[in-house]
């Protein structure tokens, strides 16, 4: 009966994630829209946001309660989903034609945080001068956007806000981070116990099931994007989400820890590497030829499957 409870409660903080994540992303969506932000900007920062919730709460419940290495495995599994699957099948679906003025930058500093994040990791562990340098890449991450999107809105024309329609979106937000909080501590605590129960170990989980899990939001949104020919939107959300998984969410974790998060050697010879494979087939032929492939799609999402195979055999 416990073990039944366990995964019921497993499957409703799923649940809880993808429905709060849903009800986040269309109304900040909306207020995004509002303010006339370019839909590439708006995924890369409100959408990425709200859709990496569940990775960062995840993670630093994780940390907060001692699983750090649950906290390190699904934040850089989660990049490996986020791309290689997510952004797989929406390129498969729509090839996108890319500005390279609003890729450039943050395709080039997702490369670049996941090699300072594998340089790092060597150690070990993620210290705190090392925390402070990838949270410098977050902060440059924002200044770009925020540059960005200020001289979009300079140059766009106002919109009028219906109140009606504030109104109806702030409590959708409020729902959405309500559904996010309570999914998050759900997912960790009966991931760990679903783990124990299988005799199945915490970072297999963390970089498989519960990495793929928290990224179900960022799921939901390309699927929705696909739907309404929005690839841009898409494309932006899995960038932002990934900049936020590599220079934020493993920092926080190192800092609420006592200044150190431990990396496994799986995940310094095997995770992050990969990881920045899936990053450089998404990044480098992107920046020579501006446009997103469907070829390129089908690559990246062989190279995670192949990664997940791989993590399931040998673990």
């Amino acid at each position: 009966m416990d073990q039944i409870i366990v995964i019921v409660l497993f499957i409703i903080g799923l649940l809880l994630i993808i429905k709060g994540g849903d009800y986040f992303v269309d109304s900040a969506v909306w207020f995004a829209e509002a303010l006339n932000v370019p839909k590439f900007i708006i995924g890369a920062t409100i959408v990425s946001f709200a859709t990496t919730l569940p990775e960062l709460l995840v993670s630093l419940f994780a940390s907060l309660s001692g699983k750090n290495v649950m906290a390190a495995g699904n934040a850089i599994g989660s990049v490996s989903a986020n791309l290689g699957l997510i952004m797989g099948i929406s390129l498969i679906c729509i090839p996108s034609i890319i500005k390279r003025r609003e890729f450039a930058f943050k395709g080039i500093l997702m490369a670049a945080t996941c090699f300072l994040l594998w340089l790092f990791s060597k150690s070990g562990n993620i210290g705190a001068v090392e925390s402070i340098v990838l949270i410098g890449c977050f902060i440059a991450f924002m200044a770009e956007n925020t540059i960005s999107a200020k001289k979009n809105m300079d140059n766009a024309e106002k919109s009028e806000i219906n109140k009606k329609d504030l109104g109806k979106n702030i409590l959708f937000f409020i729902i959405g981070i309500a559904g996010i909080v309570f999914g998050s501590d759900l997912l960790v605590d009966n991931g760990s116990e679903i783990a124990r129960m299988f005799g199945i170990s915490e970072e297999i989980i963390s970089v498989t099931i519960i990495a793929i899990g928290t990224s179900l939001p960022e799921l939901v949104t390309t699927l929705t994007a696909i739907s309404k020919k929005q690839s841009s939107l898409s494309v932006g959300n899995v960038i932002g989400a990934n900049i936020i998984d590599l220079a934020l969410i493993l920092p926080l974790c190192s800092l609420v820890s006592g200044g150190t998060a431990v990396i496994e050697r799986q995940s310094y010879a095997v995770d992050i590497p990969v990881c920045f494979g899936i990053i450089l087939i998404a990044v480098v032929p992107t920046l020579i030829f501006g446009r997103l492939y469907r070829k390129q799609g089908a690559l990246m999402l062989l190279a995670y499957t192949a990664y997940i195979t791989y993590v399931c055999v040998t673990l």
